[in-house]
Formats: C-alpha cells, structure tokens, sequence
C-alpha cells in the first residue's frame, strides 16, 4: 500500500476514496484498465498512520450547503474571468 501510496500521489493529500478507483486515483499513473484498485487497505493504511508515515488530515468543511475544495494554486474568482495568483515559474 505505501508503494502504491508514493507512486500514485507523492507527498500530495490524498482522500481514502481515491484507493477503490478502478485507476487506484490515477489513471495517469496507473492505467484505467483496473490493475491500480486497491482492496482491503484499511488496515495497513490505519497502521501506516498510526506508526506516523502518513499523516491523516479532517475532510475539508465549510458552512453547510456550500462547497469546498482543495486546489494546487490560489485562484481568484472573478465575474468575467479566474485568476491563477500563484502561479509561478515551476508551473
């Protein structure tokens, strides 16, 4: 499971969910024909937690009826257009 966990998402925040895709939540990096689901994983994901080789973080909330979500960059939302505010030469 960590091999799969580095290889798929890095040192990037990652939901439990992404696992049970059929792309093990990355078709880019696993293929979408299957061979990336991850099955049974609680376990060793709770210990990989519990030994503090991953850091379990709350879901993102907000106020109720509204929604949230997790970006790589600070954009700006505007009335005719988005901004990426930090964007920079890495990108």
């Amino acid at each position: 499971l960590l091999a799969h966990i580095n290889k798929t998402f890095g040192t990037l925040a990652f939901c439990r969910r992404w696992l049970e895709r059929p792309d093990g939540g990355s078709a880019t990096v696993n293929g979408s024909n299957g061979a990336g689901k991850q099955e049974r994983y609680m376990g060793a994901l709770k210990n990989l937690c519990d030994v503090g080789i991953i850091q379990a973080y709350p879901p993102l909330v907000d106020v109720k009826g509204t929604y949230t979500a997790q970006y790589e960059h600070t954009i700006m939302l505007r009335p005719t257009c988005k901004e990426i505010v930090s964007r920079g030469d890495d990108y």
